[in-house]
């Protein structure tokens, strides 16, 4: 696993704890808790030694954490790759494969994971896709980035509510580029803002029931993706962020973790940003 990367130069201090590399123990902080997360795959994009991406993360921190992890992908192989590493770090979990973009799919691996671990305590929605700058795009490809990016987190959502603990929780990963323009892809920062709309009703449907539901927004981070993303566009590594680097998958994992577990009781329909300051202070 690579370390983060510091992306400037000059006298300050850029600390990478324990947590931020992922080698912080688990502190039983879902203990009992039965977690699915969508998206819990990584692409490489053909690096020799990709960091640790988002979904990956945050399986292996919940597991870590105590929770039993449904582990869904498309990708079986990386579905796969994820739970062999939670078992071999002692926890708990299973792999489901299931396409996002197919209703009938969405609606088979929650209930299957809520069959598999006997009820569902948490759900993250770890999926999004990026593609094309520009408003000249086809419609199609505008299309296919909201049927991902809003509208297979409205059908797990719909999926998962009424088959949810009382008490339960739903985070959502977006970007801060839901909050402020950034990637230069016009659609992607639309289905990030979109997505916001969506998660603030679905924790007004689930209020009755204490079901909670919360965004987490990740800035520049050193996922494989991020590295992809900067080999297309250069700058974004001289992003002058004001912690001084770029951050981790596991980092967003442990905002995830807040959101999961008791800690956040009281946190409904909120945006937890994760981005070094970068969207606040520059």
């Amino acid at each position: 696993m690579s370390d983060p990367r510091p992306i400037v130069a000059d006298d300050r201090v850029v600390r990478t704890p324990p947590e931020s590399a992922g080698t912080a123990p688990g502190r039983g902080r879902l203990a009992g808790r039965r977690v699915l997360v969508v998206g819990a795959g990584q692409m490489t994009y053909d690096l020799d030694d990709p960091p640790i991406g988002n979904g990956r993360a945050i399986a292996q921190l919940c597991a870590r954490e105590g929770a039993r992890v449904v582990c869904a992908d498309r990708d079986a192989a990386s579905a796969e790759e994820t739970v062999r590493r939670i078992i071999s770090d002692g926890g708990q979990a299973s792999e489901v494969v299931a396409d996002i973009a197919d209703p009938a799919a969405v609606e088979a691996m929650v209930a299957g994971a809520q069959h598999e671990l006997g009820g569902l305590d948490g759900v993250v929605y770890n999926v999004g896709i990026g593609a094309g700058p520009g408003l000249e795009r086809a419609p199609e490809h505008w299309d296919t980035m909201m049927n991902v990016n809003v509208r297979g987190a409205m059908l797990t959502a719909r999926a998962a509510l009424p088959i949810l603990a009382d008490g339960a929780a739903l985070v959502f990963i977006s970007s801060v580029a839901g909050i402020k323009p950034g990637s230069r892809i016009p659609v992607y920062d639309a289905s990030k803002a979109a997505l916001g709309g969506l998660v603030r009703h679905i924790a007004v449907e689930g209020e009755r029931r204490s079901i909670r539901a919360n965004i987490v927004a990740p800035g520049l981070m050193d996922t494989a993706l991020g590295r992809m993303a900067s080999q297309g566009r250069p700058g974004r590594a001289r992003t002058p962020v004001p912690l001084g680097r770029q951050g981790t998958g596991w980092e967003t994992a442990y905002a995830v973790l807040f959101l999961l577990s008791d800690e956040s009781a009281y946190v409904t329909g909120q945006t937890l940003v994760v981005d070094g300051g970068l969207s606040s202070l520059r």
